[in-house]
């Protein structure tokens, strides 16, 4: 059964119910969801959506934006998430990749992205909006209309309240056909592009479902859609956080809305529990995902929720989740003294492999499509050196890759370095990063050497103009925190290969 026709079916049977409690407090519930899904699908398909047309999807986590993604997949649609804030060649790039029809954004988006002023001030922060009311697509705005908004554009707010008519929900969404596809990474030369189908997403859903028991009266807060959907096809109500909710914030929704589960990624849970050291007893479960939970934190949330179970999720946008691991199983192999990073024991129908240089290979309903553009996965091979033990749980070991983990984004040095080192005054780029021993989260620190030869003044001259000139050029995301110039790069061995633990000392260095 596709995902789409889960949702409905639950919704279908417990109208009543509250759904969905958005970051200002207002409520949805299950009819009323399901009403504006199928009044959206109903007016995309009459105005001329058709099936496998992508929609560029710039609105930010809401209930709207939830609907309007349900909805363009209900009509055999797919979205495209591609963040329109990554700099202008990074957004032209993948579009050319991705080839949309369709683009919905917030209608402040495109009053920002086309009036002059607002476009210059967005550029001072640092944010570089592409003209999004000249894509040569069909347009559709959410919230009120502004200035800039493309004539023609069509209206969230008409489609959800016009018609509904009830589908034959046999025929609603291809479980085998593209719903999603989200870049996560990549250079202007070669995006990348995750392509999950409508199947690969309800099997990841049944993963969580089956791990973490949830149906009516559980409310589960969090703004991670993964784990929103999970909730919604059990019955239960998602809790979802305003945008931009401050760790205090997020600490007392908890507390009065009565969440029963909670996801974080491990930095803005150590945030959280500066502010509010015990979280409520409603608390059954707390989820830590997106980047490795060091221990610290791990005793942090323990001690937090004594009443709770705590959970550190090993998965990749690929596929996910892969294998769920307790506090304290964690912490056991942790100060048995054990090498690497427990991740507990693969989930059911999971396939694992370790090839033989120790990189983790998986496989599994629950992996997606493939990479857009490229041919079907089989195999994920995810860079992560890994090994099984004794009781044949995973155990990662490293990273193949010299992956870095930026709060929600895994930076692959790699795909930046050759675009970097290609710019005007650069002879050489390498990014490195400097965990943080709470919280594990990283520093991103780009290290440059120029050509021809420069330093002090000129050096920082380098830096300031590398600054200004990234964020056209890679992944707003993989943006450094910091840029030194060097006179060269440290090297070691017969191949004098980049010796990224010494350049890490150097920059440790350069920040004392």
């Amino acid at each position: 059964m596709s995902l789409l026709r889960q949702l409905l079916d639950q919704a279908e049977r417990t109208p009543e119910a509250v759904a969905l409690v958005a970051g200002d407090g207002a409520e949805l519930t299950y009819g009323e969801l399901r009403r504006q899904v199928l009044a959206v699908r109903h007016g995309l398909l009459a105005n001329g959506l058709e099936p496998g047309d992508g929609m560029l999807f710039s609105v930010r986590p809401s209930p709207e934006s939830l609907v309007l993604a349900l909805g363009v997949v209900a009509a055999g649609g797919v979205v495209v998430f591609a963040d329109p804030g990554a700099g202008s060649e990074m957004f032209e790039a993948r579009l050319r990749l991705a080839r949309p029809r369709w683009s919905a954004a917030e209608s402040l988006l495109y009053a920002a992205s086309r009036l002059a002023p607002v476009r210059a001030y967005a550029r001072r922060r640092g944010l570089l909006l592409p003209k999004l009311a000249h894509l040569p697509m069909r347009h559709l705005y959410v919230g009120r209309r502004l200035p800039g908004v493309p004539r023609g554009a069509l209206s969230f707010a008409t489609l959800v309240r016009g018609e509904s008519p009830a589908p034959d929900l046999a025929e609603i969404g291809d479980p085998d056909a593209p719903a999603a596809v989200i870049f996560t990474s990549g250079t202007t030369a070669r995006p990348r592009a995750v392509v999950h189908t409508q199947a690969s997403l309800a099997a990841a859903l049944e993963l969580f479902r089956a791990r973490l028991p949830l149906g009516p009266g559980d409310v589960v807060h969090t703004d991670q859609l993964m784990l929103g959907l999970p909730t919604l096809v059990s019955g239960a109500r998602w809790s979802m956080p305003p945008l931009f909710c401050s760790p205090a914030d997020f600490a007392r929704q908890l507390r009065e809305r009565g969440a029963t589960h909670t996801f974080c990624v491990p930095v803005h849970l150590a945030e959280v529990l500066d502010e509010e050291p015990a979280l409520p007893e409603s608390l059954r479960y707390v989820l830590l995902g997106a980047a490795p939970a060091p221990a610290g934190v791990l005793r942090r949330a323990v001690a937090a929720a004594p009443g709770a179970e705590v959970l550190s999720v090993y998965a990749m946008t690929e596929i996910l989740p892969v294998a769920i691991a307790s506090a304290g199983e964690k912490l056991a192999h942790t100060e048995a003294g054990a090498d690497g990073d427990l991740l507990g024991g693969p989930l059911p129908g999971v396939g694992i492999s370790i090839a033989g240089d120790g990189e983790l290979l998986l496989s599994g309903p629950n992996l997606c499509r493939g990479y857009l553009g490229d041919e079907p996965l089989k195999e994920l091979p995810t860079g992560d050196l890994a090994r099984l033990d004794g009781q044949g749980r995973l155990v990662l070991m490293g990273r193949k890759k010299d992956m870095l983990i930026r709060g929600k984004f895994n930076l692959y040095p790699g795909l930046y370095e050759p675009a970097i080192a290609a710019l005007d005054g650069v002879a050489e780029a390498a990014i490195i990063g400097l965990p943080d021993p709470e919280t594990g989260d990283e520093e991103v620190v780009l290290a440059v050497v120029a050509v021809p030869a420069v330093s002090g003044a000129a050096a920082a001259d380098l830096a300031e103009r590398l600054r200004r000139r990234l964020p056209e050029v890679i992944d707003h995301d993989a943006l450094p925190d910091r840029i030194i110039v060097l006179p060269d790069l440290p090297r070691s061995g017969r191949g004098r290969k980049l010796d990224r633990g010494r350049l890490r000392e150097l920059a440790r260095e350069g920040n004392a």
